[in-house]
């Protein structure tokens, strides 16, 4: 495992050694450690206002090397019912039960709180050392102090520390007010989703309000979804697309799913490593084509099954091969056009399969050293990207801002969120440190 990517999945930092050694610890002793967990969204389905019910649809990834189980506390002051769980990969039930703190201690989580009740969920397998379980759960809750009528108002007033949500008003209800900046997308069905990626380092104090409109108020107390389980993924459900840009633009960017991590190398090689990690979900699909920026050139192409851990075959084809393959490369294939092509198991009904494709590019246009000072100079196109200096680099400019954290073997990281559906103009500037 190259030195660049070791790393936890999820954007936290490991050594490639603490990763085995977590491993085996895991295995014996059953998980007793802090539990690692990624890729965080949740929907809030908001049910009939004389309820207080919201159903809750979490979607986490459980990252832990060799856990057998995953914890999802129930938040205190909740009732929870109507709990199931799923295997987003094979989307498959999953066994469970709830069990108080003292329980999830002795089963592996040792900081679990005394006072909390847990949803301890049987993993499908054990997650490997180089992989992820991706898990579903389903839940409802109960709460009349965060869900409640205000006058003519229904008020969703609750403290969210995942930092991707999304909530949906009951059928006949209009957003008036929301006071975290969010997108504002419509359902199939006409109600209205409120979704955000919260960028702050603490929780979002969330307050949304919302007034029945003068057509009425929808009666079921389950949603319109009530059909809606396993069979069919939370994100199936976003904005309309009346025209490709339209439906590009209108799309849930808390709920995308590509995280790009850059590993700058010696600026006077122009060259940077990467991995990309990617959902897919469309049925039929076996192959994922990476198409090159003009000005790149890619080598030591890579990737894994991220659920299982498993390598996949790549290839790279550039112009008459693109062509002689019959590959739609999403635009005209010139004699310099380069894609990696990664081949997988074609994805079947319901299922969804995690990748982490890995490249090195050599871009001088976008990489490079002027004088004394490493330049890089990208632009960003997904929600989640981070840029990590090459070792001995001291951070002088960042146009974008961007969280500034140092890695175990001293490495300075940016991560960038970008909430937005646009691309962000992304310039590092960087100075050799005094022992370089």
């Amino acid at each position: 495992m190259p030195s660049e990517y070791r790393m936890l999945f999820g954007r936290k930092a490991l050594a490639a050694g603490s990763v085995v050694a977590l491993a085996s610890v895991a295995a014996l002793l059953g998980q007793a450690l802090r539990q690692g967990e990624a890729e965080e969204y949740t929907r809030y389905q908001l049910l009939a206002p004389e309820t207080a019910q919201f159903r809750i649809v979490y979607e986490v990834t459980a990252t832990t090397p060799g856990a057998k189980f995953y914890f999802n506390p129930i938040r205190k002051g909740s009732v929870a019912t109507d709990e199931a769980v799923y295997d987003q990969m094979t989307g498959q039930p999953l066994k469970f039960e709830v069990v108080s703190g003292a329980e999830a201690r002795t089963s592996g989580m040792a900081n679990a709180d005394p006072d909390t009740s847990y949803i301890r969920v049987h993993l499908p397998r054990m997650v490997p050392e180089r992989g992820e379980v991706r898990l579903r759960i389903d839940k409802t809750y109960k709460d009349p102090k965060s869900y409640y009528r205000e006058g003519d108002l229904i008020v969703f007033a609750r403290s969210l520390g995942i930092k991707k949500n999304a909530v949906v008003l009951p059928p006949g209800y209009e957003l008036v007010s929301c006071n975290v900046p969010s997108q504002v997308l419509s359902e199939p069905d006409g109600r209205i989703k409120i979704s955000f990626i919260n960028t702050a380092p603490d929780a979002a104090p969330l307050v949304v309000k919302a007034r029945a409109t003068e057509k009425g108020i929808g009666r079921d107390s389950r949603g319109t979804e009530t059909q809606r389980r396993a069979d069919t993924p939370a994100d199936a459900v976003m904005a309309p697309a009346a025209a490709q840009d339209e439906g590009s633009r209108l799309s849930e960017r808390a709920h995308q799913n590509r995280d790009i991590v850059y590993f700058l190398q010696a600026p006077e090689t122009h060259a940077f490593s990467l991995y990309h990690d990617y959902t897919e979900r469309g049925e039929g699909t076996d192959k994922y084509l990476n198409v090159v920026r003009q000005g790149s050139t890619v080598s030591n192409p890579s990737a894994l099954l991220l659920d299982t851990g498993e390598p996949l075959k790549t290839e790279t084809l550039k112009g008459e091969q693109i062509t002689r393959a019959g590959l739609d490369i999403g635009e005209k294939v010139r004699p310099d056009s380069e894609v990696v092509v990664v081949w997988f198991p074609p994805v079947k009904k319901g299922q969804s399969i995690r990748l982490r494709i890995e490249e090195t590019y050599t871009d001088p246009g976008r990489y490079r050293l002027e004088g004394e000072e490493l330049v890089f100079d990208r632009a960003f196109g997904r929600p989640f990207d981070a840029v990590v200096l090459p070792a001995g680099w001291l951070l002088t400019a960042s146009s974008i801002p961007g969280v500034v954290s140092q890695m175990p073997d001293g490495r300075i990281r940016l991560d960038f969120v970008n909430p937005r559906p646009d691309d962000i103009a992304v310039l590092i500037k960087a100075k050799r440190g005094p022992r370089q």
